[in-house]
């Protein structure tokens, strides 16, 4: 038996492309369903949450700018690195949600082909969502599906992965940025994403997760006038009427998705269209 000590790895935050520590200087300990420690994970702060919105702020233009084809082939570029990655997912999964490792197996490789099939969607939406419209005159009319912008995304607090992958895929394929606040007692799985992100070809500040307490960080992002979306899924029930509030002082849309949602079912076009506004063109005939 070895007496060697090993590493305790102490993560950090994923912000616009790279991986600052938190403004805070907190930490905190994450451990398995059975309490023994797994590594140290930051915890971010509200300055935190304003940077991860300014990056992506700063990433929207050229995300949503960017033709349907390619984001979809970032996007699978991502499930390419996820498959890379699945032995390490699959341990983590089962260490952080308590469950045998052929159930993480399972909930792992349902992840990835969730992302594929998100990815496939990115050049369908305005085939699917748009519109020609009739109109009395001589012109055309045409409605088309355009991102909303800024997404702060709470993850679901007990699917790790599976839920995660849920709730990030149809925001960034329908061309939005998004800010992400982890599961707080389950985050690795989430921390092994970023760096997945990290080392695909998705671009700086289109994804930015935060690990630290959902319940600290949310009420800013709720508030931010610069955030044009909210997903309630991974907030507790004690805040969801305050975070609703927040956001109706600057107009947000808001996802009132329930923390019981099951992610193993087959996804549906909801959370896509939820992320995205429909802009009528009208175009004079023979111009």
């Amino acid at each position: 038996m070895s007496d060697r000590i090993s590493v305790a790895k102490t993560y950090k935050l994923y912000i616009g492309g790279a991986f600052p520590r938190s403004e805070s200087g907190r930490s905190y300990p994450v451990t398995d369903s059975k309490g023994t420690f797994l590594a140290n994970a930051a915890q971010g702060s509200r300055k935190d949450a304003r940077d991860a919105v300014t990056a992506a702020r700063k990433a929207f233009s050229s995300w949503s700018g960017a033709t349907a084809y390619n984001r979809g082939q970032v996007l699978y570029r991502v499930a390419e690195v996820l498959e890379g990655r699945r032995e390490q997912f699959i341990s983590e999964v089962a260490a952080s949600e308590g469950i045998a490792v052929k159930k993480a197996q399972s909930l792992v490789d349902t992840a990835i082909d969730r992302w594929v099939w998100y990815a496939g969607w990115t050049d369908k939406l305005a085939a699917v969502l748009g519109s020609s419209n009739p109109v009395a005159g001589p012109y055309f009319s045409f409605s088309t599906p355009e991102p909303t912008g800024v997404v702060a995304v709470l993850a679901p607090q007990q699917s790790s992965l599976l839920g995660l992958v849920s709730v990030i895929a149809p925001v960034i394929a329908s061309g939005n940025t998004c800010v992400v606040i982890t599961s707080q007692d389950r985050p690795l799985p989430a921390i092994t994403l970023s760096e997945v992100m990290a080392t695909s070809d998705l671009p700086g500040g289109v994804v930015n997760i935060i690990t630290g307490r959902t319940a600290e960080i949310a009420p800013w992002l709720a508030s931010h006038g610069d955030v044009n979306a909210l997903d309630l899924t991974g907030a507790p029930d004690s805040l969801r009427a305050d975070l609703e509030r927040s956001a109706a002082g600057t107009v947000k849309r808001v996802l009132r998705a329930r923390p019981s949602e099951d992610f193993t079912r087959e996804p549906d076009m909801s959370r896509l269209r939820a992320y995205l506004e429909t802009k009528t063109v009208w175009h004079p005939m023979g111009v």
